[in-house]
């Protein structure tokens, strides 16, 4: 402990653990964003010396998919956690610094298992997300360490397109540098949040819904690994504008989604950003290879993308309180993630190499986009009972406590409920379990679901979310 304490005072740093966990994810993403995962970097060295970067490319994203996977079954405690990311932001600017001399088997040898620490230690990171982050505010912690990764992304893929692949390598390695410098103070014991429990026990089981989320994910990203391997070569004539715009509407989309209004029901923009995905295909088959054609292709993708991306990682946010081990929760949702990615690249990249025509991808596209229509209403049901207070409850638990009573009260006065349903009925909206309700009033969970039945008989509803969208109307 006092080792600890004199490091902190030696780095001097007065940053609260929130910050802090976003200045670690930002600087390390960043480079798994620019080096080994479709970044500017390996394909700039790939070209520099005339070699076939996809071999390489789907290498180090199936090792991003096994680090991600795996890790949570590994890690187990924070000390741990924290140890592993040290640990692979050492390696990854050793296994960087190969890059610099001619090709190898070494380079092989040093992609593969920095993609797989990587993606280890992201899924790692899934500790400090919750510790440092009350879980009504992990959508935003998700969405400024995106945003703040990508914008790091976009700085280096300029730097290795109109420098050098080299200049990119050396700044990407000094992103590493300042992930260590930050991750040293990194806490081992962190406590909860006040009003944050350990680890919540769910009155239903997480696997269902996590299932559903996966499959959701791994689909919807099919479409992610096309854009990569069909829409971006198709613009590669026009390395200027990629270089710097690639990112910018996925950045925008998630500062508009971050900074929403309270009563915006988040829902329906995701069924706009299905629709996006599927007019960015169809764009793409029909318009030129202009700048203004990439344009529009890209704002249309790259927006739905920066909504989905911020739909499941605040999902899987809120889902971190339902396990003791938050690595693997993390782990096995962006796994998917990484999964679709890798398939669809490998798809897009058949396609793209073969006598097949690339508009076939589009349709295939928007095949995907079919598909994730079906998925998404069982996997909002399923989502609705687990995280009670997500995405129709979010303005609520925005809301000031003194706001919350009063809207609360306003609403149970309506339904001329007794003072004992009254109670359940502001704890059930404020996204408490049954066994959180039970205990918290000190009665049995037989009891809070009998009142609960009651409240719905009496208000004519039949769900949770009746009753938030009642609220809401109120």
């Amino acid at each position: 402990m006092a080792s600890d304490v004199s490091g902190n005072r030696f780095l001097n740093i007065n940053m609260d653990e929130r910050r802090l966990s976003i200045v670690v994810f930002s600087l390390f993403f960043s480079w798994v964003l620019a080096f080994p995962f479709e970044g500017q970097i390996l394909y700039g060295l790939a070209q520099h010396y005339n070699i076939e970067p996809h071999t390489m490319v789907f290498g180090s994203i199936a090792a991003t998919f096994v680090g991600l996977f795996l890790c949570g079954f590994l890690i187990k405690t924070m000390s741990a956690a924290k140890k592993l990311i040290l640990f692979s932001i050492v390696f990854c600017m050793l296994a960087s610094s190969i890059f610099f001399f001619a090709p190898s088997n070494l380079w092989t040898i040093a992609l593969i298992s920095s993609s797989f620490l990587g993606g280890a230690c992201v899924a790692a990171w899934g500790f400090f997300f919750k510790s440092g982050t009350p879980s009504n505010e992990r959508i935003r912690t998700a969405a400024d360490g995106l945003i703040y990764s990508n914008i790091l992304m976009i700085l280096i893929n300029i730097t290795a397109v109109y420098l050098s692949p080299y200049s990119g390598l050396g700044l990407s390695i000094l992103m590493l540098v300042g992930a260590l410098f930050f991750s040293l103070q990194l806490p081992v014991n962190a406590q909860p949040k006040a009003g944050q429990p350990e680890t919540i026990e769910p009155d239903i089981s997480i696997v269902k819904p996590l299932v559903f989320l996966c499959l959701f994910i791994a689909i919807i990203t099919i479409n992610s690994g096309l854009m990569y391997q069909v829409i971006n070569p198709a613009f590669a004539h026009l390395e200027w504008l990629v270089s710097w715009y690639w990112a910018a509407p996925y950045i925008i989309a998630l500062f508009i989604m971050k900074n929403l209004p309270r009563k915006t029901n988040r829902t329906y923009i995701l069924y706009v950003a299905i629709a996006m995905i599927g007019l960015a295909f169809i764009a793409f088959m029909t318009f030129d290879r202009s700048a203004l054609s990439y344009m529009v292709v890209n704002t249309l993708m790259l927006g739905a993308c920066g909504v989905f991306d911020l739909f499941w990682w605040s999902i899987l946010g809120e889902m971190l309180d339902f396990n003791n081990n938050p690595a693997k929760i993390l782990g096995v949702g962006l796994s998917a993630n990484v999964l679709g990615v890798l398939l669809g690249g490998l798809v897009g990249n058949a396609i793209y190499t073969s006598e097949v025509p690339s508009h076939n991808s589009s349709a295939l596209a928007l095949v995907v986009v079919c598909v994730t229509l079906i998925i998404l209403m069982p996997l909002h049901k399923q989502l609705s009972k687990l995280l009670k207070n997500h995405a129709y409850l979010t303005e609520l638990s925005e809301m000031s406590s003194d706001e919350q009573s009063k809207t609360v009260s306003n609403f149970v006065q309506i339904g001329q409920l007794t003072e004992r349903e009254s109670e359940i009925a502001a704890l059930l909206l404020k996204g408490r379990t049954y066994k959180m309700i039970a205990d918290e009033l000190h009665l049995s969970q037989n009891t809070v679901k009998t009142h609960i039945k009651n409240i719905y008989s009496k208000l004519n509803i039949q769900s949770k979310m009746e009753l938030v969208n009642l609220m809401m109307e109120k």
